[in-house]
């Protein structure tokens, strides 16, 4: 089998989760930061990985999605929303329609510690982002029980 995993990270967090990834999948495998993300062909699998911006996938990720076609795709996010939130859920599906064609594989996403700088701006925008009563709570994620999740998850992956 072989895997490309590629992500998008501003922080730090979603690069955890692509070696996690990296680490469960089986097989010959890749791992690279989406500027330098090769074309999407000839791959058992392609792992994508993003930050969200605005309630979507970073742009640069968004567009590699957009690449991808027909191949196995398994989609992780990082974000200050609660994972089971519908920002988070609508997020997902967003990227996985950037992608009409994948078949896709399964999804995880988990909160990421954002920025502190950053969450000041936001906090004094008008009117607030709707994830921003859940950014206290993004601090120290990914933890250790977010990646044995995500881990679990890849390893029981049907590719």
């Amino acid at each position: 089998m072989k895997s490309l995993i590629v992500y998008s990270s501003q922080t730090g967090n979603t690069l955890k989760l692509a070696m996690t990834v990296y680490t469960a999948l089986p097989g010959e495998k890749q791992m690279v930061a989406v500027d330098d993300a090769p074309v999407p062909a000839g791959y058992d699998c392609i792992a994508v990985g993003f930050w969200l911006q605005a309630g979507k996938p970073d742009a640069k990720a968004a567009a590699y999605l957009q690449k991808i076609g027909k191949a196995p795709l398994f989609l992780f996010a990082t974000h200050g929303a609660a994972a089971d939130s519908a920002h988070a859920q609508n997020a997902m599906a967003y990227a996985q329609s950037l992608a009409p064609d994948a078949r896709v594989l399964g999804t995880f996403n988990c909160q990421g510690a954002v920025n502190p700088r950053v969450l000041l701006k936001i906090r004094n925008k008008n009117p607030k982002p709707p994830w921003i009563g859940d950014a206290d709570a993004a601090a120290g994620h990914p933890d250790e029980e977010d990646l044995g999740r995500l881990n679990d998850i890849v390893t029981a992956l049907v590719i």
